[in-house]
């Protein structure tokens, strides 16, 4: 398995990069949220503010290049700015993903403060009926004011569109829309089948041939911005298993609880950092892709996504050779 560059993801003592849910609770209910998030969908066992910064402690020590917060909404933990404070002071990059509702003058100024690589604030529509359709307790004006915002202070917002059933015909509006926001890039790809999207899949995901021409769109509305950089994500979530289990990140993903999982696709927990240093964990995630579960489950995938279903849970490896799922 290779990583990059010729380098072997094996020979790096600690990941490069860290993907953090640092909550699922999300003041929206969007419909196609990976992560099933929601007002009321915050784990009952999600990381004490104590148990967070530790945390943060040992990304710093481990030398993380960088980390990305995703959610449900970051912005939404109180102890997200103490989190993001002690990265920054430790030299880790930070990359916030964000529905942009909690952004205002004061939040900008503190994420500029901390020299913020990458904000991304996620617009579904180009008019705001769409945008809260697709995204219920949503709310389109604030999230375009974030970027606004963002944008005024030289952060160089993103400006993230997942095309759907709904919200297809808006694909060029949005990249005009993106443009005059000032957001400099504009982060696109096909809606992953997982989570509350998994659900509706027949109602909302595009066929390949739908999301083809939806892409086609995007990027012919997007040359006549040269400014703008356009960023279409290459792959459905099922040939994205694929590529990570013949060619892992050197990376982590670290869910509410604690654990460690593979990738947000795949229900399995390789460690629990409530009882495993990071570098430990490290070792653990390293060794789980050539796991027989593992590797059962994402071939088996291929063939059947309705596995996808089981994506947001936490299943734990048993010992290789032990009785599978």
């Amino acid at each position: 398995m290779t990583q990059g560059r010729g380098a072997l993801v094996g020979d790096y003592q600690a990941p490069l990069f860290l993907a953090w849910q640092l909550t699922n609770r999300c003041g929206a209910r969007c419909l196609h949220c990976c992560e099933e998030s929601g007002p009321d969908k915050a784990w009952s066992d999600e990381f004490t503010r104590e148990e967070a910064l530790a945390f943060a402690r040992q990304v710093v020590e481990a030398g993380i290049v960088d980390a990305a917060f995703g959610g449900g909404e970051p912005l939404g933990v109180p102890h997200s700015w103490e989190i993001f404070e002690i990265l920054h002071a430790g030299g880790v990059g930070l990359k916030i993903e964000t529905n942009g509702l909690l952004i205002g003058d004061a939040e900008a100024k503190r994420l500029k403060d901390l020299e913020a690589q990458s904000i991304q604030i996620s617009i579904d529509g180009a008019t705001q009926a769409v945008h809260e359709k697709v995204r219920p307790l949503g709310d389109f004006k604030k999230a375009l004011g974030a970027i606004e915002r963002l944008a005024k202070l030289g952060l160089e917002p993103e400006f993230v569109f997942v095309p759907n059933k709904i919200n297809r015909s808006d694909a060029k509006a949005a990249i005009e829309l993106a443009v005059n926001s000032g957001a400099r890039r504009f982060v696109t790809g096909p809606m992953m089948r997982l989570g509350r999207a998994a659900a509706a899949w027949e109602a909302l995901g595009l066929s390949p041939s739908e999301w083809a021409a939806c892409a086609a769109d995007m990027k012919e509305a997007a040359a006549k911005h040269p400014g703008l950089d356009l960023s279409i994500y290459p792959w459905d979530i099922v040939e994205e298993i694929r590529v990570r289990r013949q060619q892992p990140q050197a990376m982590v993903l670290v869910v509410p609880n604690g654990k460690v999982k593979l990738l947000n696709a795949l229900p399995f927990a390789c460690a629990d950092l409530r009882k495993t240093p990071l570098k430990e964990a490290w070792k653990a995630y390293l060794s789980a892709w050539d796991h027989p579960d593992v590797v059962d489950f994402t071939e088996r995938v291929r063939t059947d996504p309705s596995l996808l279903r089981h994506a947001n849970e936490c299943w734990d490896l048993a010992p290789a050779g032990a009785a599978r799922r």
